[in-house]
């Protein structure tokens, strides 16, 4: 071996050794090594549903990297200002402080508005993500022990996600947030006892307050983010030390799972999904304009909005407000205003049954065992009715927060629209129950003749292939069956 081949190879040897050293120095001390391979071995399902999941995971993360850019330009003040940017019908407006740098924002720093919608879109399918998780959650049955903790877990999730969407909606103090800023104001003053101490605490004086945009600013971006982050882990631990659950199939048991490693099959699958999530975002941030907070204006107390509807996620608390009757009652005293009804007692009773609901369905079939293999939603078809209506439910009211759009574009009374949506909300959520209860039976009943049919067939098994020979003196296999 040339003598300058041994000067190369020495130092390069003796690199990869004082590696190897310290490889082993840190796995002597924290066992990176074995958990590494535990880690990289863990097995998870090939379902397309179990990403639903991650997808709100990834939504997570992009809302944070959105967030901070977007935190670098926002200023959390109401201080009265005179605009003079690049905006053209706002010039020589008063506005606050807030709703002139979400303005600057969206029109003179470089790629903020696509930033702006980028986070806004993130919001709103990181809520819809959370949600068809816990759909599927439920109708497989994935609640039920010993899940249940993680079960509640995701519903904290949930209202964490909604009240963070609906801060980071009021922050621009524009015409729209503002009136909805108005309607929340309402809201918590109506809460019996603790209604005006709260109204206080939250919005810093009588509407419209003046500390409100700087306490909201502060809960979305510290408060509320924080609680999500340690949710998320506790949520992801749990789910790592209890494994996944699975569809039934062959091979799968109670107390296997059948699937993908994490490294390469899973990991690769992940990431590919977050690259999709990523190009879809930036494609809706670029092309489907979403807030223009613009052409709204400045927040006025005195100013109404017309057909002003929120964000989608709070459109059945929105719908409630306006087809529930105008009721009102005492009790100890105390006028129970009637805002309270639809928008603190109903969300508060959907809320309190979906934490409660692994309880109540294992106490009802009195079914206590573990459980790591799902069902199908059609051999649990009251479940599935409960689940399918309660969510028609939702959807009318969703779609009743626009009754006023409803009434102009069909040319109809506002009070024959709310009637109509009030017939609805009773009407269908049965119907679509109890036609999902039907179905249920039926997809179960017929899936059980086939089970039947090829069980009686099973004793006409192959038993064998008997080579023979041909009239040329080749063979040929032979398949043969007995009964």
């Amino acid at each position: 071996m040339p003598a300058s081949d041994v000067k190369t190879e020495r130092p390069r040897a003796s690199k990869e050794m004082k590696g190897r050293r310290v490889g082993r120095w840190s796995d002597d001390r924290l066992g990176v090594s074995r958990f590494a391979r535990t880690a990289l071995n863990k097995i998870f399902p090939d379902h397309w549903s179990f990403m639903l999941g991650e997808l709100a995971m990834y939504c997570f993360v992009v809302l944070l990297v959105t967030g901070v850019f977007l935190t670098f330009f926002f200023d959390a003040s109401l201080g009265e200002v005179v605009y003079n940017g690049k905006y053209a019908p706002l010039r020589g407006v008063e506005m606050s402080e807030a709703y002139r740098s979400v303005i600057e924002l969206s029109w003179d720093v470089r790629a903020g508005l696509v930033m702006r919608q980028i986070h806004h879109w993130a919001a709103l399918l990181f809520v819809a993500s959370l949600i068809t998780h816990m759909c599927r959650v439920f109708f497989t049955g994935a609640f039920r022990k010993p899940r249940e903790v993680n079960w509640m877990i995701g519903v904290t999730l949930l209202v964490l996600a909604i009240a963070n969407g609906f801060t980071g909606y009021s922050l621009p103090d524009d015409l729209l947030s503002g009136t909805g800023l108005h309607i929340m104001y309402a809201i918590v003053l109506s809460i019996p006892v603790f209604g005006e101490w709260l109204a206080s605490l939250i919005f810093g004086g009588e509407f419209p307050a003046h500390d409100i945009i700087g306490r909201l600013y502060v809960i979305h971006i510290l408060l509320v983010p924080a609680a999500i982050a340690v949710l998320l882990g506790a949520h992801l631990a749990i789910l790592w030390r209890q494994k996944h659950t699975q569809f039934p199939g062959p091979g799968r048991t109670e107390r296997n799972v059948v699937g993908s490693h994490l490294w390469p099959t899973y990991t690769a699958r992940s990431v590919a999904l977050f690259c999709l999530l990523m190009a879809a975002l930036a494609a809706l941030a670029g092309l489907a304009q979403i807030n223009p907070v613009w052409l709204y204006g400045p927040f006025k107390p005195a100013s109404v909005s017309t057909a002003a509807q929120p964000d989608w996620y709070l459109g059945w608390i929105e719908g409630a407000l306006r087809v529930f009757p105008a009721w009102e009652t005492r009790a100890f005293g105390k006028t129970i205003a009637n805002p309270f009804f639809p928008s603190v007692l109903m969300p508060g009773i959907t809320f309190a049954l979906l934490y409660l609901w692994p309880f109540i369905e294992a106490r009802v079939t009195k079914d206590r065992e573990e459980h790591n293999l799902l069902d199908r939603p059609r051999y649990r078809p009251v479940r599935t009715a409960i689940g399918t209506g309660v969510l028609t439910f939702y959807v009318v009211l969703t779609l009743a927060g626009a009754q006023d759009v409803f009434s102009q574009q069909l040319d109809l009374s506002i009070t024959a629209v709310v009637l109509g949506l009030r017939v609805l909300l009773v009407v269908l959520p049965l119907g679509v129950a109890l036609i999902t209860y039907k179905i249920c039976k039926d997809l179960a009943g017929a899936e059980h003749l086939i089970e039947e049919q090829e069980e009686a067939r099973e004793p006409f098994i192959a038993i064998g292939k008997i080579e023979a020979p041909d009239g040329d003196g080749h063979k040929e296999a032979e398949t043969t069956a007995t009964h």
